[in-house]
C-alpha cells in the first residue's frame, strides 16, 4: 500500500478550496490519500476553510512568497510525511480531483516518475482565452526544444511525482515551477509522461497566482533562461558565442577584401571594428561556456550527494 499526498498551493482561495478538498478521494484502490494545503500568505480564510473541509496537513507562509516557493515547501513536507506519490493540484477548481486516479496510474505501473496533465493532446479546454492558448504553445515549444523531448503542455499544474522524482527535484524559481521542473527532471533522466484530462475554465475565473499574463510571461522566461543556463551551459553560452564569432569573421574578411581590392578603409572601418568586437565577444562566450560546463559537473556531483542524503534521511524517518 502506497501513501499518496495531494498538495494544494493556495493564495486567497477560500471560495473554491473547500470543494476541491472534499472532492479528493481519500482512498484510491488500496492506497491511502491525504491532503496537504500550502497557504502562501493568504489574506482571507484559506487556511481555516481548508482545515474545516478536511485537509489533514497544512503549511502557512507569513507572507506571499510565490508559487515556486510554495510548491517546493509542499514537496519537502510531503516527503517528510512519507509520501510515495505526491500529486499537485490547483485550488481554483479547474481540475477534477477524481482524475487523480488516472493521473497516478503510470507511476503505479512503473511507466513514469512524473506524470503531468495535458490540456491539448485530444481536446481543447473549454473557455480558455486565446491569448493563454497562444502563450502556452510558445512556452511548450520552447521547453520541448530545450529538453529535446516533445511535450504538448508544460504549464499545467495538475501533476504527480513519484518519491524518486520528488527527491531529485532541485528548483530555484520563486514565481513558478512548471517549466523548470520539466527542464530539471529531463536533464536527470527522469521519465515524464503526459495524460490527457479534462480541464474546465470558468469565464469569471481569475488567477490569483499568475496575475497579469505579461508579468507571468516575463518572469517565466527568466526562470527558463536560468534553468537552461544551469543544465545546458554549452548551448546557452556556446551557440550565441559561435554565431557572434562567425559573423565577426565574415565581417572581418569582407573588410580585409575591401582593403586589398580598393586600398581604402574608410567605408568599412566601422564594420572592421564591429567584427573585431564580435570575434572577441564570441570567444569570451565560449570561454564562459567551458567554465559554466565545469561548474555544471561540480553541481551535478553536489546534487547527487544531496539526493543520497535526502534519501537516507527519509529512510530513517520512515523506519
Amino acid at each position: 500500500m502506497k501513501k499518496i499526498i495531494v498538495q494544494i498551493p493556495a493564495y486567497n482561495e477560500e471560495a473554491t478550496i473547500a470543494r476541491v478538498i472534499k472532492d479528493i478521494p481519500r482512498k484510491i484502490n488500496s492506497h491511502k490519500v491525504e491532503v496537504l494545503v500550502i497557504d502562501d500568505g493568504s489574506s482571507d480564510k484559506t487556511s481555516q476553510v481548508s482545515k474545516s473541509a478536511g485537509a489533514e496537513h497544512g503549511i502557512r507562509n507569513h507572507r506571499n512568497l510565490g508559487l515556486g516557493v510554495a510548491f517546493r515547501k509542499g514537496i519537502e513536507y510531503a516527503l517528510k510525511l512519507g509520501a510515495d506519490i505526491i500529486v499537485n493540484i490547483d485550488a481554483d477548481g479547474q481540475f477534477n480531483p477524481k482524475d487523480i486516479e488516472h493521473l497516478i496510474k503510470p507511476i503505479l505501473e512503473n511507466e513514469a516518475d512524473m506524470v503531468t496533465t495535458t490540456r491539448f493532446l485530444n481536446k481543447k479546454p473549454k473557455n480558455m482565452p486565446y491569448i493563454k492558448k497562444w502563450g502556452n504553445r510558445r512556452f511548450t515549444n520552447l521547453v520541448s526544444r530545450i529538453t529535446g523531448q516533445k511535450f504538448t503542455d508544460t504549464q499545467c499544474g495538475f501533476r504527480a511525482y513519484s518519491r524518486e522524482a520528488a527527491l531529485k527535484l532541485n528548483l530555484f524559481g520563486k514565481f513558478t515551477y512548471t517549466q523548470e521542473a520539466f527542464i530539471d527532471l529531463v536533464e536527470k533522466g527522469v521519465q515524464i509522461k503526459e495524460v490527457p484530462l479534462e480541464v474546465v475554465y470558468h469565464k469569471e475565473r481569475k488567477s490569483n497566482i499568475s496575475g497579469k499574463l505579461s508579468r507571468y510571461g516575463f518572469k517565466s522566461l527568466g526562470i527558463i533562461a536560468r534553468a537552461t543556463r544551469d543544465t545546458q551551459p554549452m548551448t546557452f553560452f556556446g551557440f550565441p558565442g559561435f554565431v557572434s564569432f562567425i559573423l565577426g569573421c565574415l565581417g572581418g574578411l569582407y573588410a580585409f577584401y575591401f582593403w586589398l581590392t580598393r586600398h581604402v578603409t574608410t567605408p568599412v572601418r566601422m564594420l572592421f571594428n564591429l567584427s573585431v568586437f564580435l570575434v572577441i565577444f564570441g570567444i569570451s562566450l565560449a570561454v564562459l561556456g567551458l567554465l559554466a560546463d565545469m561548474m555544471k559537473r561540480i553541481s551535478s556531483t553536489q546534487e547527487e550527494i544531496l539526493y543520497r542524503l535526502k534519501k537516507d534521511d527519509l529512510k530513517e524517518k520512515i523506519k
